[in-house]
């Protein structure tokens, strides 16, 4: 709704575009609805960037995505037309049949656009600061999640390091939660396993995950009795001061205490096969 030097008349001046496997509320608030049948998500983004370079796509393989060519190319006019479009995904894309190579085949598209207009992707986050978790392994690595140190350097690879595919195949001997209640939200075989292994959990509140680790540390709650920097979904930084004191650490000191620890022991103590880290 919000309106700019170059939308002066708001939502007036924006078209909003649902694409979704069923009607939802957000229909309604939408200029135009698209309903994709179940699990042909990379079908519809691939057909997308095949019309959007001129390719030829039949009717028939259009008319598997539960689409017609009219409604594609109706819907390609527009964001050709746009000045600056945004497609904001979800998990309905990402752990859906395709998973990442949904979300790669939509973030190529974003890519592909940038020949006729200004176009982004942006994943819509959910609880917690999971945007500034994927900027600082960006700014740190190159990389935003699904990533394994393993050999000393940062690799990137979403499906094999990613975490709830780590979990689920039982690569982990051992789990460090942070910022996070993975035992409320991932598979049932990802969680067998954290309760399995040595878990680790750094939580100002008692937690699903919590319940099931080995060690429970209980912190000050980030941004309510620790500073920090929460980041936004749209990645704007936005420091965060304690308006309450707290007689628990902060994440941050925990684990510099822990750091420290481990640093004082023999070598011959610490000279272990690495862990695969990835964000929850």
């Amino acid at each position: 709704m919000q309106k700019s030097k170059f939308l002066p008349r708001g939502r007036k001046d924006r078209t909003v575009v649902l694409v979704d496997i069923r009607e939802t509320k957000s229909a309604k608030a939408a200029d135009l609805f698209l309903q994709v049948r179940p699990g042909k998500d990379f079908e519809m983004l691939t057909i997308l960037r095949a019309m959007i370079k001129g390719e030829h796509v039949t009717d028939d393989q259009v008319a598997e995505t539960g689409l017609t060519t009219d409604v594609l190319q109706d819907l390609i006019e527009r964001m050709k037309k746009a000045k600056f479009g945004v497609m904001f995904f979800g998990m309905g894309l990402s752990m859906t049949r395709g998973k990442h190579m949904n979300a790669a085949a939509l973030l190529t598209l974003a890519a592909e656009m940038n020949a006729f207009t200004k176009f982004v992707a942006m994943p819509m986050r959910g609880h917690g600061n999971v945007t500034g978790a994927d900027v600082i392994m960006r700014w740190q690595t190159g990389y935003p999640f699904g990533i394994s140190f393993n050999r000393g350097y940062p690799r990137y690879n979403p499906g094999e390091f990613s975490t709830v595919d780590i979990l689920v195949r039982g690569d982990t001997d051992c789990a460090f939660i942070i910022g996070a209640d993975p035992g409320a939200t991932m598979p049932r075989p990802a969680i067998e396993h954290l309760a399995k292994v040595p878990t680790i959990v750094l939580d100002p509140h008692v937690t699903h995950t919590s319940r099931l680790s080995r060690v429970h540390i209980t912190t000050a709650p980030a941004g309510i009795a620790a500073p920090g920097t929460g980041y936004r979904m749209d990645e704007v930084p936005m420091p965060l001061r304690p308006a309450l004191n707290s007689p628990y650490p902060s994440d941050e000191e925990v684990i510099r205490r822990i750091k420290e620890a481990i640093a004082e022991k023999p070598d011959w103590m610490t000279d272990q096969p690495q862990m695969i880290f990835s964000q929850v």
